[in-house]
C-alpha cells in the first residue's frame, strides 16, 4: 500500500517561497506520475503539476508556470515543490498524489493521495 506524507505548508507573505516535501513509501514501482494539486475553500481540487517519476519531465497549470517547480529524489522516493513568487490566491490546502497514468492531470486519474498540507499567503 502506497502511503504519501506531505510536510512544508505554513504561513507566508506576498512575494515569499515555501517548499513542500512528500514522502512516498510502501510501494516503488506503484507509480508513474507524481503530482501536487491544491483545494481552497468552497473551490474544487486544482491541479498544480506533476513529475513523471522516472525520466522527469514536468508539466504545470499555467496559474503556477514560471513561479513553481516540481522535482524529486528518486533515491529518497520523496517529490518536492519549490514555490516562489507567492500569491494570496495561492493559499490552500496542497496534496501529493500518485498514479499510474503516465501524465495525468485529473484528481481522477490519480491511485494515492497523501493528508495535506495547508498553505495561506497574505497580502
Amino acid at each position: 500500500q502506497v502511503q504519501l506524507v506531505e510536510s512544508g505548508g505554513g504561513s507566508v507573505q506576498a512575494g515569499g517561497s515555501l517548499r513542500l516535501s512528500c514522502a512516498a513509501s510502501g510501494g516503488t514501482f506503484s507509480w508513474n506520475t507524481l503530482g501536487w494539486f491544491r483545494q481552497a475553500p468552497g473551490k474544487e481540487r486544482e491541479f498544480v503539476g506533476y513529475i513523471k517519476w522516472l525520466v522527469g519531465s514536468t508539466y504545470y497549470a499555467d496559474t503556477v508556470k514560471g513561479r513553481f517547480t516540481i522535482s524529486r529524489d528518486n533515491p529518497k522516493n520523496t517529490l518536492y515543490l519549490q514555490m516562489n513568487r507567492l500569491k494570496p490566491e495561492d493559499t490552500a490546502v496542497y496534496y501529493c498524489a500518485a498514479g499510474r497514468r503516465f501524465g495525468a492531470t485529473k484528481p481522477s486519474e490519480y491511485d494515492y493521495w497523501g493528508q495535506g498540507t495547508q498553505v495561506t499567503v497574505s497580502s
